[in-house]
């Protein structure tokens, strides 16, 4: 089976260290026969959340924008990618207007009370987050990881279905590259992934 993957890249600085780490998570999938599509989200015509639920009638957002391509692909692909930078303790902006436009999800459960995803692919989707920091403080990431798991829960992609690569001390463009282990680790988690969800997907 070929596994389909949906990646974000959402920092507003192109190329930097959290798009570097996505590129070597892709590429690493890729070569293990999935197909990857990358969106970078500052590129995208993604407007923020207005908060006027209209999703809870609707089914869907009000606004008209390239959101309706991503909702029908968060839906579609077996792995979903969410690669942001820290800053200032948090989500980059571009990734938190992602996570906010998943309202929509939030309420086709909770409110109308439909599937996101058939019942024969729950528990057969995953999720991973990248993320890296300038700091080096081990808790730089600790703010971000409640909207993380937010945005996949939502989604129907559960705690134990999503992985985490997170890398500090990185800060200027192109630091990452000169990291010890963080292209072998996003290698060693892109094959674990692809080899599991083949596994799930068989099952």
């Amino acid at each position: 089976m070929t596994i389909d993957v949906l990646a974000f890249a959402t920092s507003p600085r192109r190329h930097g260290n959290s798009e570097t780490l996505l590129d070597w998570v892709l590429a690493a999938m890729e070569e293990e026969g999935a197909a990857v599509e990358k969106i970078v989200v500052a590129e995208a015509d993604i407007r923020p959340c207005r908060g006027c639920n209209l999703c809870e009638a609707l089914n869907r957002c009000v606004q008209r924008d390239y959101m309706d391509y991503v909702h029908d692909r968060i839906v579609a692909a077996d792995c979903i990618i969410l690669a942001s930078p820290i800053y200032c303790m948090g989500l980059a902006a571009q990734a938190k207007a992602l996570v906010d436009r998943a309202q929509v999800f939030r309420s086709r459960k909770y409110v109308l009370r439909l599937p996101v995803v058939p019942p024969e692919r729950k528990g057969k989707r995953m999720g991973i987050f990248l993320s890296t920091a300038g700091q080096n403080w081990d808790y730089v990431f600790d703010a971000a990881i409640p909207s993380v798991k937010c945005f996949f829960h939502v989604v129907d992609i559960g705690n134990k279905d999503l992985r985490y690569l997170m890398v500090n001390g990185v800060d200027e463009k192109g630091a990452i590259a000169r990291h010890p282990t963080a292209k072998d680790d996003a290698e060693s988690l892109a094959r674990e992934v692809v080899a599991h969800l083949r596994e799930v997907g068989a099952a």
